[in-house]
């Protein structure tokens, strides 16, 4: 069994509309497995949690705090209800409007051991760059489960 089954993850999609049309805001995945991928790489910036310990919509913006460093954006939420990816995780997310310059994230970090069984720990960003991305291109790069959010928000979206 994955050690994903059962996860819970939440997150917050940002989206914007330009004159070029509706674009949302992503993450790259940091670490060394995503370091050369493109194509399914990129995520709503999201967490786990515990449904025993907090709702998922608290979850939701504490992770993008701590996904972004930055305090998650004021405004109207749309739901845009759960997923279930391959690897058996469960995600929430929620949308709003709102822009933001990816250069001001100041994402947070974890560790692991890389290169694997040298006994050294490295660190790594969570998410090692954030990008606005038009739905097409979106739904290119975007991890293939979360592609129904940029759905669903297209579906709410004037």
């Amino acid at each position: 069994m994955s050690a994903a089954k059962g996860k819970r993850s939440a997150g917050l999609l940002l989206f914007r509309h330009t004159d070029d049309g509706l674009e949302v805001l992503l993450g790259h995945m940091g670490g060394p497995f995503f370091a050369k991928r493109d194509a399914g790489a990129w995520t709503v910036p999201k967490g786990e949690y515990e449904p025993e310990e907090e709702t998922a919509w608290d979850a939701a913006r504490r992770e993008f705090q701590e996904e972004l460093g930055l305090e998650p954006p004021d405004g109207e939420a749309a739901e845009l209800g759960e997923v279930r990816q391959t690897n058996g995780k469960t995600v929430t997310a929620w949308a709003i409007e709102s822009d933001l310059d990816p250069a001001t994230i100041a994402p947070g970090t974890f560790r692991m051991e890389w290169p694997p069984r040298s006994g050294q720990l490295q660190e790594f960003p969570e998410l090692d760059r954030v990008e606005w991305f038009a739905l097409d291109r979106a739904r290119e790069v975007i991890v293939k489960a979360q592609a129904a959010f940029l759905d669903r928000l297209a579906e709410h979206s004037p």
